[in-house]
């Protein structure tokens, strides 16, 4: 039988929000794969010069760059956004694992944000908030022994390569001027979004069950 904790904040709105915007991060991504392989044929075609003018090349590839930049924006303000929900999850999460009766959790709900913005410690510290979180979740009384899911290592391996790669992306974009190097960068580029949409069902399927162990230990009052 549920028990009531009155403490605990009902998070499925948060939840559902995550979801849609993870759902956005998804179709943004699929959206960048398809225009960055059109922005792929487009270079081919510059290599190989089969552009009957410098004018049709011209047009080409400022029509390009417009698609490319107007996806950049609405990514960026995808990610953004669900990034600050993300983080206002995991910050409730962490709250409500505490109302469930976990005793002596390391890491507080500020913290468990905040080591994601702390730099080196940031590689492993906020994988371990989040395992304390699941632990805590599905076994509140005695979290310290509670098993852990494939879906944390692997969502913070996915985590990490999303960021080496974005950052390679960033670094090699400054430098690229040649249309072999542009290239080079599209195909980064595209291995990053295909990342981002494995990443994006991960952290998904992670949040609904730690969700669904919170609720199922209680009887929210509405």
């Amino acid at each position: 039988m549920a028990v009531e904790h009155s403490g605990l904040v009902d998070s499925t709105k948060l939840t559902n929000w995550v979801r849609y915007l993870l759902y956005a991060q998804v179709a943004v991504a699929a959206a960048s794969i398809v225009s960055g392989e059109m922005e792929y044929r487009l270079l081919t075609d510059f290599e190989l010069g089969r552009y009957a003018t410098e004018a049709d090349a011209v047009a080409a590839g400022e029509a390009s760059d417009l698609r490319q930049q107007a996806l950049a924006v609405i990514y960026l303000s995808v990610y953004i956004v669900s990034g600050i929900l993300i983080l206002m999850w995991i910050y409730r999460a962490n709250y409500n694992a505490r109302q469930l009766g976990a005793n002596g959790m390391t890491f507080t709900p500020a913290w468990s944000v905040g080591w994601y913005f702390i730099p080196v410690a940031t590689l492993w510290k906020p994988y371990q908030a989040m395992k304390e979180i699941w632990c805590a979740s599905h076994q509140p009384a005695d979290w310290r022994n509670a098993p852990t899911s494939a879906l944390l290592p692997w969502w913070w391996f996915l985590w990490l390569v999303s960021n080496v790669l974005g950052q390679a992306i960033f670094r090699m974009a400054l430098r690229a001027e040649e249309i072999d190097e542009l290239m080079t960068v599209n195909r980064v580029y595209l291995a990053s979004d295909v990342v981002e949409i494995v990443l994006a069902f991960v952290t998904l399927a992670l949040i609904k069950a730690i969700h669904s162990a919170q609720m199922s230990h209680v009887q929210v009052r509405m």
